[in-house]
């Protein structure tokens, strides 16, 4: 199991890692939020379970949690805190922790907490993420993410921008588009296939991305990213 652990108490972080060790999970140490946020927030890193501190240098640990959840991001997280109030509790809970766990604690207990949200059935969701460019794409959620901001679309929305996504800077006639995301026995016109592209490319001017649907004369439309 890889786990990620967003701790500033360097003495702490080296006792969750001897325990961790010992039962073969592989750990990698964040000690402030701001680097935190940067592991946590990139997908393929593919951790099985975050451990986040409440408190944390630059970044605090809910905003690392949001953020998580609002990306798709749905691995089980525990939060370690020695913010013990009952408000608390249900405020890391309300925004996406799975677990909270207060200090001190014994590591053996944190330990079994790992192992338990391990079990769970429903604890690890496997959620394809479909990035290009500066747009990251949820389809089981229908979300549409671009920097900060996201955005839910329509079925077909999704299905069109799944399929851009799935292989960018490729060409494809409105046909082949037709075919692909509305199937081979459709009455639908080819119109509807511009009709879609306009609509996301109104989500697209929206979120100011810097990824493009380009009309090719003559050929189709090609999902395009500017360079940097």
């Amino acid at each position: 199991m890889n786990i990620l652990l967003i701790e500033d108490d360097e003495n702490l972080c080296q006792a969750i890692k001897q325990q961790l060790s010992k039962e073969n999970f592989c750990l990698e140490i964040c000690m402030d939020g701001e680097s935190g946020l940067f592991y946590a927030l990139h997908t393929d890193f593919h951790y099985d379970i975050a451990i986040i501190d409440r408190m944390l240098p630059v970044i605090d640990g809910l905003t690392i949690i949001k953020a998580m959840r609002k990306k798709g991001i749905q691995i089980p997280i525990i939060i370690i805190t020695g913010m013990s109030e009952i408000s608390d509790k249900i405020e890391g809970l309300d925004n996406g922790a799975d677990d909270y766990l207060i200090k001190p604690f014994h590591i053996s207990e944190l330990s079994a907490r790992i192992r338990a949200l391990n079990r769970r059935p429903n604890a690890i969701v496997d959620i394809t993420v479909l990035s290009f460019g500066d747009l990251t794409l949820i389809p089981a959620q229908h979300r549409l993410c671009c920097n900060t901001d996201s955005v839910i679309l329509s079925k077909k929305e999704n299905d069109l921008l799944s399929f851009l996504i799935s292989s960018p800077q490729t060409v494809y006639t409105r046909e082949q588009l037709l075919s692909k995301v509305w199937g081979n026995d459709t009455d639908v016109e080819l119109g509807n296939v511009d009709n879609y592209i306009y609509f996301l490319r109104k989500r697209l001017r929206a979120f100011h991305s810097k990824t493009h649907i380009h009309s090719i004369y003559g050929s189709g439309y090609l999902l395009e990213a500017e360079n940097d």
